[in-house]
């Protein structure tokens, strides 16, 4: 990273935004924001990433990044600044900011079930399903179990989850606003 990148502690980030000075940018997916999110946070994705855009929206504002626990933030900050440029992320992210006792917002409008339950319960109900039909029907359905604890290992080892994606959407996980892109959500 060309810049520098520096942790705020959530005090200090709450202390900034009632200043008015500073655009906080949630860059976890669009499911996660809809579950829970630090109020006038403004959702840019990770995987919809666009520093430029996001840039020219938000000229002569300080930017803080935010995900869940730092990782992506990190990220995201990285493709931000500029040479010499100091830039901010939250913390410990949101685990870390309602840890400190600072609220977030959990629209009524959101996922009844995290994704992350929805995964487990539609890979348990495939193996499960698998194995049921490989015992009673074909040996060919053990396939089925087999596949399915291929792609759990492959999300584990790569971060990347393929049921959570095609879950996320659903008609049940979208949210009535749902979430923006780099490019059109930076105006709200």
């Amino acid at each position: 990273m060309a810049g520098e990148l520096t942790d705020v502690s959530p005090e200090l980030l709450s202390q900034w935004l009632a200043d008015g000075d500073t655009i906080l940018v949630d860059v976890r997916e669009d499911f996660e924001h809809g579950e829970e999110h630090i109020e006038g946070a403004v959702l840019v994705p990770l995987s919809k990433f666009d520093a430029d855009t996001l840039r020219s929206a938000h000229d002569g504002m300080r930017v803080v990044f935010h995900c869940r626990s730092g990782k992506r933030s990190a990220d995201a900050a990285s493709r931000y600044c500029a040479d010499g440029e100091r830039v901010f992320q939250l913390a410990g992210g949101i685990d870390q900011w309602k840890a400190s006792g600072k609220p977030v917002v959990r629209p009524m409008t959101g996922p009844r079930i995290p994704i992350m339950r929805q995964v487990q319960i539609a890979a348990g109900s495939l193996v499960a399903t698998g194995v049921g039909l490989g015992v009673l029907v074909s040996s060919w359905f053990l396939i089925l179990a087999g596949l399915v604890g291929c792609g759990l290992i492959f999300a584990g080892v790569s971060g990347w989850c393929g049921m959570a994606k095609l879950l996320a959407v659903m008609p049940w996980n979208r949210r009535s606003g749902q979430a923006c892109g780099a490019a059109s959500c930076c105006s709200a």
